[in-house]
């Protein structure tokens, strides 16, 4: 759904919401934005009846309790208005760890790009009389990387709008230039990866978000496309990757009893008196460092070294994220 029809139908949704009498469509059409034309115009008028049409069957398929009557007997047009006693939401009611978690989902988001979009859910639960702190973080801090081309082109698939960039494949020494309808943007293997219609080659592709250089620039008119919605981003992206071969070996300390999901891959686990030194198999470097650093000190990489020193540079990009505080003075005979 384009972003144009998208806003369209929450201002029918309001317009409707906010009154308790029956408006006919031609009230409806000076009242919502998104409906202007000129009445006395044959075409135009056809255009909106059209349009109107197909965003009440929206409107119904998506659950929306959309009434039709008359104010009154005389009326000769019938009207529409919502239920609201059929449409209000229950109340909502969480408990303290569930509204910390919402809290830390809000600040992951904002960190991965969607700021919008975390700051309108948060409303949306505040609105419904639900306390969100998003400060809380319950031990936890939620650190999420993304590319640099994740938010603009987050913001062309809501917009529905073309996008071109440079795109740099392992096997070529220069980039590419791509033209693309995208249809949205899904994490797959720790990797970021956005899904559309290729333009110059008229077929559905997927482009790995670090392989993205310069900007991504937009193209065309806002709304110009919508996306499919029998299209499953993730299986798309799995067939299109393939399988992991993991070819390669390291050499991992971990300490007794932790690290669970570590254990399961291991190919091979000697026990010692530091620790259990296990074996395990990797494909990628990047993408088995940043997942052997979510283990954190549990964890300590041995060999071989382009596996240690990919892993030492996560933990200086999370420390330098989060600097330390010094530490308070403590008054002059206090005892330590």
């Amino acid at each position: 759904m384009s972003r144009s029809r998208t806003e369209r139908l929450v201002n029918l949704v309001i317009c409707l919401l906010a009154t308790r009498r029956f408006l006919t469509a031609a009230q409806i059409a000076l009242t919502v934005p998104g409906y202007e034309h000129d009445p006395e115009d044959p075409r135009e008028h056809d255009a909106f009846q059209r349009k109107f049409e197909r965003d009440k069957a929206e409107l119904r398929d998506l659950g929306v309790p959309l009434e039709t009557g008359t104010a009154s007997v005389f009326d000769t047009e019938p009207g529409y208005r919502i239920a609201r006693r059929e449409y209000a939401l229950p109340d909502i009611h969480l408990e303290p760890e569930e509204a910390a978690a919402i809290g830390i989902a809000a600040r992951l988001w904002r960190n991965a790009g969607l700021a919008a979009a975390a700051s309108s859910g948060l409303t949306k639960l505040r609105a419904a009389g639900v306390e969100v702190d998003p400060t809380t973080t319950l031990g936890v801090e939620p650190v999420v990387t993304v590319d640099p081309a994740f938010e603009p082109l987050t913001s062309a698939v809501r917009a529905g709008q073309a996008v071109t960039f440079g795109y740099r494949t392992p096997e070529a020494d220069a980039a590419a230039t791509r033209k693309l309808q995208p249809w949205g943007v899904v994490c797959w293997r720790g990797r970021w990866y956005v899904v559309g219609h290729d333009l110059d080659r008229g077929a559905t592709r997927c482009f790995r978000l670090s392989r993205i250089v310069g900007g991504v620039r937009r193209i065309g008119r806002p709304g110009a496309y919508e996306p499919p919605r029998d299209v499953d981003l993730i299986d798309h992206v799995a067939r299109w990757s393939g399988p992991v071969e993991r070819t390669k070996q390291a050499s991992v300390l971990v300490r007794p009893g932790r690290a669970d999901g570590i254990r399961r891959w291991a190919q091979e686990i000697v026990a010692g008196p530091d620790g259990d030194r296990m074996v395990l198999g990797y494909a990628d470097v990047d993408q088995f460092a940043a997942w052997l650093v979510g283990y954190g000190a549990d964890v300590v990489v041995l060999d071989p070294p382009e596996v240690r020193e990919c892993v030492i540079g996560r933990l200086r990009e999370i420390a330098a994220q989060h600097p330390a505080t010094e530490p308070a003075v403590r008054p002059e005979g206090v005892p330590a």
